[in-house]
């Protein structure tokens, strides 16, 4: 199935050498074309499985849709960040009078272009998205706003489309984390992240980049490791606390990187935070259930799920015109305990 593509009224129209307002008349069974013309392409939709949104159509013209469903994506259910996300969606949609379909892409880049696929075929009305990380082709996404589903990303955002966007302020968070570190005494900082590709990963190294120009050091590509889950860290770790000059502070992207540094660093023999701060991102349960508990940046996922169904609908109601774009940051704030000095 993540072979297939899914077939827009542009591609019709582009197959048909006719223009992409007689492809929806014609699907309408409009009078304003002729009647041979609407049966060819019909005939042409029919034999290529097109599937028009007929959800999304109707719920622009009315608020009493028949199916009034969103359709969520999530990279992983486990993680908590993503939980809370759901939790906010949930309970916004909820309050709107939407139900949710939500299914996990595992991370994979082909489980999201099935997800969309079958999102589509169902008849959602529109998406609330988080890319995987191995995503690098966008058309699965283009493809649903060529077909007026629209889209909300959150937390991971797609680049290469300007689109509704939620996310927390990545950047602030991790200036003003490492920023912290770095006040309470730590002179080697370093930096677990994700992928660069990924905009997440790059607004948070850039906080962390310009903490440390801000207090007169520079990031040294020794200290600075693509590592974003707990086993990662596990391997990652014992090479960085065994360097000659090992740092005295560890930032990471996420609280469960943060947490598979602690336990490391207390199997190596190291207390914390007297000999090694860690910081994590997320605040989630696992930062009050280590010991020490973690210091941490929190990044209000509730309160962005509640916010992405808001635009969403927004959207869907006619509130906004077909070419507007939402982009809020939700903010952060730094949760200080046992983790640092």
């Amino acid at each position: 199935m993540a072979d297939q593509k899914i077939l827009t009224m542009k591609d019709i129209a582009k197959m048909l050498n006719v223009s992409v307002a007689t492809v929806s008349r014609a699907l309408k069974d409009s009078p304003n074309i002729s009647r041979e013309q609407r049966e060819k392409i019909q005939k042409f939709a029919r034999e290529h499985n097109y599937y028009p949104n007929v959800i999304a159509e109707q719920l622009r013209h009315t608020r009493l849709g028949p199916a009034k469903v969103i359709g969520v994506i999530l990279p992983e259910f486990v993680h908590y960040y993503f939980s809370s996300v759901l939790s906010g969606i949930e309970k916004e949609a909820n309050l709107q009078g939407y139900r949710i379909l939500v299914a996990q892409s595992n991370e994979k880049y082909e489980r999201e272009v099935e997800i969309c696929e079958s999102f589509f075929q169902n008849k959602v009305c529109g998406i609330i998205v988080s890319q995987a990380k191995d995503t690098k082709n966008y058309d699965h996404f283009k493809r649903m706003l060529d077909n007026d589903v629209p889209l909300v990303f959150y937390d991971r955002i797609c680049a290469g489309i300007n689109c509704n966007r939620v996310v927390v302020d990545d950047y602030n968070g991790a200036f003003k984390a490492v920023s912290y570190l770095i006040e309470r005494g730590a002179k080697r900082v370093a930096y677990y992240g994700t992928d660069l590709d990924l905009e997440i990963g790059k607004n948070r190294f850039n906080g962390y980049k310009d903490a440390l120009h801000k207090h007169g050091m520079e990031v040294e590509d020794a200290l600075v490791r693509i590592c974003d889950t707990s086993e990662q860290a596990e391997l990652v770790t014992p090479g960085v606390l065994a360097m000659h000059n090992r740092p005295d502070a560890i930032f990471a992207v996420n609280d469960d990187t943060a947490i598979g540094v602690l336990h490391t660093a207390k199997r190596m023999g190291l207390s914390v935070p007297a000999d090694l701060m860690i910081c994590g991102f997320t605040n989630g349960f696992r930062a009050i259930a280590c010991d020490p508990m973690l210091t941490t940046v929190e990044q209000r996922g509730v309160e962005v799920g509640q916010q992405a169904v808001q635009i969403l609908v927004d959207r869907l109601q006619g509130k906004h015109p077909m070419n507007h774009v939402e982009k809020r940051i939700v903010k952060t704030r730094l949760v200080v305990r046992g983790t640092t000095r």
